[in-house]
């Protein structure tokens, strides 16, 4: 497909294009000749000249050229190229074959990377340079038959001018007289409106109720392609058709059946069926719009001392907003004065109100309860811990599943295969019976009962309802391929601080050695450790508050990753960290050895202080041992993982001892202790070679590797923004059994796919071949189309009675809204 903008060059000589590249992270004319040598490389690239001042690379190039190739190459050097991601709002959609139509469409414009739309949300993600413009883009979806529009941002509707059920209506109350007869025959009744009223009844709904099934299909014949609406627009043209000539050729004397009743019925179902399926696809948005109610619209600021209410917009970080009890709170922010109680269970999932204190952190959208809290503004906007909330959820919906990649190709070639099958139904049965009227007809049920419709809902609409009932209980997944890829999960892999553990471990042993106090080990440690925010730092800092003696100054400090931390203090160096770095320092443990192991076999992490000096031996100065508590909800997060028939492997930089002592508690399988964060992503590649899909669980930016080099990284919310960026689900709160329910969540959704997948193409498969052997009348036929898009639609929404697990503790109050 066409990526970028390419320019003719109008030449006697073969034809060539110029493409305009906005590159970024060019410094220098080095960057430049790096730029122009990868651009040159290309395959079919004649030349390449790159400007430093504007960042635009001009590349001239023969017609052949993949101008993805291009965009790979600049990437490939080091270098990128400006994207933007513009989403549209896109209308006239009805089935598998029009989401085809306009991607194709989309991926057309000169600028365009990628192209994503789904026919659940309809609306399109486009991902393109940023000189492509939103009028070029709307100008391609019209131009292949469709509207687009960009969606309003409280993602309200605009009001129709008539009820979405006043066609419906009509057509029905119209198509009754016509059907009424075969009703009443039931019953041994005799009655038939004459051929005339048949027309009179019938013409209203073929051409006026349902327009929108000719404008449609011819929009798809102008595009080259077809789609559900021109199937039906052909099938009911063609029964509409005939029963006009029959009727100006035999008169009103009853000689001949008519077939208006049949036409008016398939238009009358198929657009009673698209009702219901736009009021089943409007539940699965329902996630959304519960996200976005919590927004609210005003904050009450103090500023001057004095209270204003301002547009939310308005308020900036650093503010302070009063929160009055039973408000909801408009910001994220600290809480500055008061206390109370704060319900944020329609964002974390946690079903009871948490205290809230001087220091606590609170987020926008959750409501206050009893107390007034003066809050100081820490994010606002799009920052908003529930704007972030938002935005992945959507990314979520909007994007596609690996799987629907089948789907796609099976709608490129749906109808044009429809179509044939139905000219070889009609040539079939007229060169069997030699009659014009079987024929048709069964060709036309072909015509109806083909939909494409299912195919395109089954999977976006499961997509949409699992992703938005997870959002409710606390669990975000950002994207389609983290909910497909998680059902298959064989083994997960558990970071122990922070994750199993609290993360707030406290000092519980200070041994020094014999020509120093206990102070003065302290005092060192907390030199050491003043600047750090590791949890061991802020034990260490927690420990030396209230004592006499000052921190004293650290000079030349610097972290020894995954092993502790070195600095000059009084005039020696000195180190404080792991086993690991003691063993590498070649320090000798002297009297501290039984001590230390006895300390690691109770679960305890030892960190060893060493005099390392230059041009002395090492010599060990003390050790602290640290306990962090296991969370209570640990090792039932533990039994439900192997409950669901998965592997659970810790993975942890502290020692073995204390790694051992906190898996035989928690029924852990395996331990792999001492471990570096880059080692935590070995031992992740050690376990997909050992056949496993695994999920890795952290919550800190040493897991961040580990997270990446999963099959899918699930992140603790209550840990570093780059854990949560890194991994494909959060957890908003840090509750491990939400780790299980997350693949709980997954397998159901994953199964709904298949499920609706597996009657989208069984339907089609069955119902095509009855039709075609005339055990199918239009009117079923309709009938049946009708109910597979909203049956695999009600499948979806099966989902939302989806609820965690009763230890997960969620509560039976999101049930109400769900």
């Amino acid at each position: 497909m066409s990526t970028l903008s390419p320019t003719p060059t109008a030449s006697a000589s073969p034809p060539v294009a110029t493409w305009r590249l906005p590159i970024t992270g060019m410094t220098c004319a080095s960057c430049v000749r790096r730029v122009e040598k990868a651009l040159a490389k290309v395959p079919g690239v004649a030349a390449a000249s790159v400007n430093l001042a504007t960042e635009e690379a001009s590349v001239t190039s023969g017609p052949g050229l993949d101008p993805g190739a291009l965009i790979a190459a600049v990437r490939q050097a080091g270098y990128g190229v400006s994207e933007v991601t513009t989403t549209l709002q896109v209308s006239g959609m009805t089935c598998a074959s029009c989401v085809s139509r306009v991607e194709k469409a989309l991926a057309k414009v000169p600028g365009v990377v990628r192209a994503s739309v789904n026919l659940a949300t309809e609306r399109a993600t486009v991902q393109s340079l940023a000189s492509v413009s939103v009028a070029a883009l709307q100008a391609a979806v019209a131009k292949a038959g469709y509207q687009a529009v960009e969606p309003s941002p409280t993602g309200a509707a605009r009001p129709a001018r008539w009820p979405e059920w006043a066609p419906v209506a009509l057509s029905a109350l119209l198509t009754l007289p016509l059907v009424a007869p075969m009703l009443l025959a039931l019953w041994g009744g005799m009655w038939m409106p004459s051929g005339w009223a048949q027309l009179a009844l019938a013409t209203p709904v073929q051409f006026v109720l349902g327009a929108r099934f000719y404008r449609a299909g011819w929009m798809a014949l102008r595009a080259g392609s077809g789609n559900m609406d021109l199937l039906v627009a052909l099938g009911t043209s063609a029964a509409y058709g005939l029963s006009v000539f029959l009727l100006w050729r035999h008169g009103d004397h009853g000689m001949a059946h008519l077939y208006f009743e049949g036409s008016a019925t398939v238009i009358t179902l198929v657009l009673l069926g698209k009702w219901l399926e736009t009021r089943a696809k409007r539940q699965t948005t329902e996630a959304i719009r519960a996200l976005n109610a919590l927004r609210p619209s005003t904050a009450r600021v103090q500023r001057e001392g004095q209270e204003q209410e301002l547009p939310v917009e308005l308020v900036q970080v650093g503010d302070l907003v009063v929160v009055r009890p039973g408000e909801r709170i408009a910001v994220d922010g600290e809480v500055a004065e008061g206390r109370s109680h704060v319900d944020e269970s329609l964002i974390t999932g946690e079903s009871l109100p948490v205290a809230r204190a001087p220091g606590d952190h609170v987020t926008g959208g959750a409501i206050n309860g009893d107390g007034l809290l003066l809050v100081k503004t820490t994010a606002v906007g799009a920052e908003t811990t529930l704007a972030r909330i938002i935005r992945l959820v959507e990314s979520a919906q909007a994007e596609k599943a690996p799987i629907q990649r089948i789907v796609d190709r099976v709608s490129a070639v749906f109808v044009p295969a429809v179509l044939a099958i139905a000219a070889l139904t009609f040539l079939g049965w007229f060169a069997w019976g030699g009659e014009v009227e079987p024929a048709l007809i069964n060709a036309v049920a072909v015509l109806v009962i083909a939909c494409p419709c299912a195919l395109g809902l089954a999977t976006p609409t499961a997509i949409m309802v699992g992703t938005g009932v997870a959002a409710r209980y606390g669990i975000l997944i950002k994207d389609a391929q983290a909910l497909e890829v998680a059902h298959a999960v064989t083994a997960v892999a558990l970071d122990k601080t922070g994750t199993l553990t609290e993360g707030k471990p406290a000092l519980a042993a200070a041994l020094p050695a014999p020509r120093l106090t206990r102070d003065e080990l302290l005092r060192l440690a907390a030199g050491l450790q003043q600047a750090s925010e590791h949890p061991l730092a802020k034990a260490v800092m927690a420990a030396a508050r209230g004592a006499t003696w000052a921190v004293p100054a650290a000079h030349q400090a610097h972290a020894l990753p995954g092993r502790g931390v070195q600095a000059v203090i009084d005039g020696r160096t000195l180190a404080l960290g792991s086993r690991r770095l003691f063993d590498e320092q070649g320090a000798q443990a002297g009297e501290w050895a039984d001590a230390a192991s006895a300390l690691e076999n109770e679960g305890r992490t030892v960190s060893w202080l060493i005099d390392v000096t230059p041009g002395e031996s090492p010599e060990a100065l003390g050790l602290l041992a640290f306990g962090d508590t296991v969370k209570p909800q640990a090792a039932a997060a533990v039994a439900r993982l192997r409950a669901q028939g998965l592997r659970t492997v810790m993975l942890t930089g502290d020692n073995e001892g204390s790694a051992r002592a906190v898996a035989r508690m928690l029924g852990v399988d395996e331990v792999r202790a001492n471990v570096l964060p880059a080692d935590k992503a070995a031992a992740v590649q050690a376990l997909h070679a050992a056949g496993h899909r695994v999920a890795m669980v952290g919550d800190g930016i040493n897991d961040a590797p580990a997270l990446a080099a999963a099959d899918v990284g699930i992140a603790m919310s209550t840990g570093t923004d780059v854990a949560m960026e890194t991994a494909g689900i959060t957890l908003m709160r840090g509750d491990p059994r939400l780790v299980a329910d997350a693949i709980d969540i997954s397998r159901r959704t994953y199964s709904k796919i298949k499920q609706n997948l597996w009657w989208a193409f069984g339907y089609n498969a069955l119902g095509i071949p009855l039709a075609a052997l005339g055990l199918l009348s239009p009117v079923i036929a309709g009938a049946a189309m009708a109910f597979s898009s909203v049956s695999v639609v009600g499948n979806a929404l099966t989902l939302r009675r989806w609820r965690p697990s009763a230890d997960a503790g969620s509560s039976s109050a999101h049930g109400a809204s769900s």
